[in-house]
């Protein structure tokens, strides 16, 4: 059977998830980021300030990273430290920008399931689509969206590529995080629906890695921008 990393990888061209005009920067939320663990990430203001102010520098850059990052963001969130072994293994990738952007299809899709994961510093509205290439089967998962996103979905809708069907939200509603997309992709949704761990511990990292390919695969933003 054909890998799911390989069929992306020769896949021609996908349509952009967002359309961004400002430069992407490359942002860190591992521990080699010193100023994190000064920071109370638990209240939203501060985090969305400390993004947009100083590593977006006003605002001037969209962010851009996170996939397979040791992430301590995640340190004061009892949404992924409530287990036996703490979650802080990012696996897709985040795209920061501003809240009510325009969200679209990579490639022609129908909606797996969607849900409002409505904790803190979970998912908020999610949408999951699933497409398929070369006769392969797999998932897209667009967390931290509008709740507006939400309306008129059902399961089995179809998406064409490069249509928009959902938009960046705002938080609180989305999980209470500063605005931005989480981009991930799975090759098996598992017995889940409308969400799917995005998160990890550090013991599960090698599997979870392993069904969760690289987002940048159909994202191609290069890795000097």
């Amino acid at each position: 059977m054909l890998k799911l990393t390989d069929i992306l990888q020769k896949h021609p061209e996908f349509d952009a998830v967002v359309r961004s005009r400002k430069p992407y920067r490359k942002l860190d939320f591992s521990k080699s980021n010193e100023e994190l663990l000064r920071l109370d990430l638990s209240e939203t203001a501060v985090f969305s300030e400390y993004v947009s102010s100083k590593l977006l520098s006003g605002n001037e850059f969209t962010g851009i990273g996170g996939y397979a990052e040791n992430r301590v963001i995640y340190r004061n969130m009892r949404h992924f430290t409530n287990e036996q072994n703490p979650r802080s293994i990012h696996l897709g990738t985040d795209i920061w920008m501003d809240s009510e952007e325009p969200v679209y299809a990579p490639l022609n899709a129908k909606v797996h399931s969607f849900a409002f994961n409505n904790q803190y510093g979970d998912y908020g509205p999610t949408i999951i689509l699933c497409h398929e290439l070369q006769e392969v089967a797999f998932y897209t998962l667009y967390g931290h969206l509008s709740l507006q996103s939400l309306d008129g979905l059902y399961a089995g809708k179809s998406i064409a590529s490069g249509e928009r069907f959902a938009s960046i939200g705002t938080y609180p509603e989305n999980g209470d995080w500063p605005p931005h997309l989480h981009f991930q992709i799975m090759e098996d949704m598992k017995n889940y629906s409308g969400d799917f761990p995005g998160v990890s511990s550090v013991p599960d990292q090698p599997y979870y890695l392993s069904i969760c390919p690289d987002p940048n695969l159909i994202l191609r933003i290069p890795e000097n921008e």
